[in-house]
């Protein structure tokens, strides 16, 4: 019998190497020789299992301590005959082509029993802005796979026509030697359920769901925003052989206002003055997600100029207060004069001493300071 290399030969690594330096070495070597890549080569599947035994060993902390102090005697003289599931979850994306880790050499669950979950659904839900300030009640028409009714999802006419599958033995999957491997592969005949119905219901012709559209009904709570998802549990699809029903997930869309923007849990607003009521200051109403507010605006305010009004913004979507409306002032010029408002600026300019036909010489300077 020949000998056995050592196991860090065996990756290429150094004895001192760290687990993730020889998950990066049992992972080149898996994908080199990996049986799929290489069949009917006897020299190449000899490689792989060896390379697999190897890691086995070095990637378990307490098995790689005993070689390094017994050699192979400290792990066992066994040869090696299988994975460790747990050890080689990391290599799924390599091993799973040519068999079932859980399924493994025979220590697989039995499928079929007890039934699968349902799948879960999604929809989109596009609402107003008013909606999604102070929450609703709304309507979807889902359609999706129930559970039929007539054989309680069991797929049959009665319990008594359920039986073990003989091909798979009731496994679910089927086993058979390939090389060293013992693969298990979903069975053709039960498609994987494990059990064959002597009598299908006729209603779903055994399958155990039927296609309907139901009408569901969501609360909304204040609050929400574009992207918000909203989870009905149960209301997905209804599993399969009895199993339990998935969730459906409501994505909301929130329609935007025409006057309020959000920002978070804030809002913003613009509230147009004149000229004169930005100079001398103005007393104006604010509309909010509820009452008026009056805002001071005092004088000399410049047109951007933003003023707060707190616990005025989005409701918080879990009860815990709401955010703040900020108001930006924008002062409006004027585009049509009529005789006495051309007169009545004239005269404001002339009192302020401004220069109408020429440009600020302060700003003026400037400008040619900037550009020497």
């Amino acid at each position: 019998m020949a000998q056995k290399r050592d196991y860090y030969e065996v990756l290429g690594v150094k004895r001192d190497s760290g687990l993730d330096q020889i998950k990066k070495a049992y992972r080149r070597l898996a994908v080199q020789y990996h049986p799929d890549k290489n069949p009917g080569d006897k020299g190449a599947e000899e490689k792989f299992k060896e390379a697999s035994e190897a890691y086995s060993v070095l990637s378990d902390p307490e098995k790689r301590v005993r070689y390094d102090r017994y050699g192979h005697e400290g792990v066992g003289a066994a040869p090696f005959t299988g994975f460790d599931s747990e050890s080689f979850a990391d290599f799924s994306d390599i091993l799973s082509g040519i068999f079932n880790l859980g399924d493994l050499f025979g220590g697989g669950r039995r499928r079929g029993r007890g039934g699968r979950s349902g799948a879960d659904l999604r929809t989109d839900l596009e609402i107003e802005f008013k909606e999604a300030m102070f929450g609703a009640e709304a309507h979807l028409q889902v359609p999706r796979l129930e559970r039929c009714e007539r054989c309680r999802g069991l797929g049959a006419e009665k319990p008594g026509d359920i039986r073990d599958c003989q091909a798979c033995r009731g496994r679910g999957q089927v086993i058979f030697q390939q090389g060293f491997f013992r693969v298990a592969r979903t069975c053709g005949q039960c498609g994987g359920r494990g059990q064959v119905l002597a009598h299908p219901c006729p209603e779903c012709r055994g399958r155990g769901r039927v296609q309907r559209e139901r009408t569901l009904s969501v609360r909304i709570p204040p609050g929400v925003d574009t992207g918000t998802r909203l989870r009905l549990q149960g209301e997905g699809e209804a599993g399969e052989g009895g199993g339990p029903p998935g969730d459906l997930y409501v994505v909301l869309g929130v329609r935007p206002h025409p006057f309020f923007r959000r920002d978070g849990s804030d809002l913003h607003c613009e509230i147009p003055v004149s000229i004169s009521q930005a100079a001398l200051g103005v007393e104006v109403q604010v509309p909010t997600l509820r009452d008026p507010e009056r805002l001071r605006v005092p004088e000399g305010t410049q047109t951007g100029s933003i003023f707060r009004l707190r616990g005025q913004g989005v409701p918080d979507v879990d009860g815990r207060g709401a955010g703040d409306l900020y108001v930006t002032v924008v002062v409006r010029t004027p585009t049509r004069l009529n005789k006495k408002q051309r007169e009545l600026l004239h005269k404001l300019a002339e009192a302020g001493q401004e220069e109408l036909h020429s440009p600020d010489k302060t700003v003026f300077d400037k400008v040619k300071d900037l550009f020497g």
